[in-house]
């Protein structure tokens, strides 16, 4: 007998490297078995994240997550979707990095898909 899941869960195809978001656990996410409320991702990993109110957010937010080769950043931002701060914004285009701001569901599902075909991309999700 199988054990019911309290939320949906996600799969790749093909698989791609680094953290795999498995599902939503209450207002968080679960990431490669771990639940995260708020979660910064990479390619290469999952980082817990206490992220201000979204309002707030800036670069040093997220700085940790933007690597030399990021391509754009998704952003979660929480269970509606709502626009960061314009400087926010002109601070990741000033990089180079371009961004995407939806609710966190759909962040998480986005993720799932780009990182499947291999993109260059980080996350900042966050709580539902």
């Amino acid at each position: 007998m199988t054990e019911p899941r309290s939320s949906p869960g996600f799969e790749r195809s093909p698989a791609g490297p680094g953290p795999l978001i498995q599902g939503f656990a209450g207002t968080g996410f679960r990431v490669d078995g771990e639940i995260y409320q708020a979660v910064l991702l990479t390619p290469e990993r999952a980082l817990a994240w206490t992220p201000p109110a979204l309002a707030e957010l800036g670069l040093a937010d997220v700085e940790v997550a933007l690597g030399a080769e990021t391509e754009f950043l998704i952003i979660g931002t929480g269970p509606a979707q709502a626009f960061p701060p314009r400087a926010f914004v002109a601070a990741l285009e000033g990089r180079g990095i371009g961004i995407e701001a939806m609710d966190s569901r759909a962040a998480a599902r986005a993720w799932t898909m780009l990182r499947g075909e291999g993109r260059r991309i980080a996350a900042a999700l966050l709580p539902l």
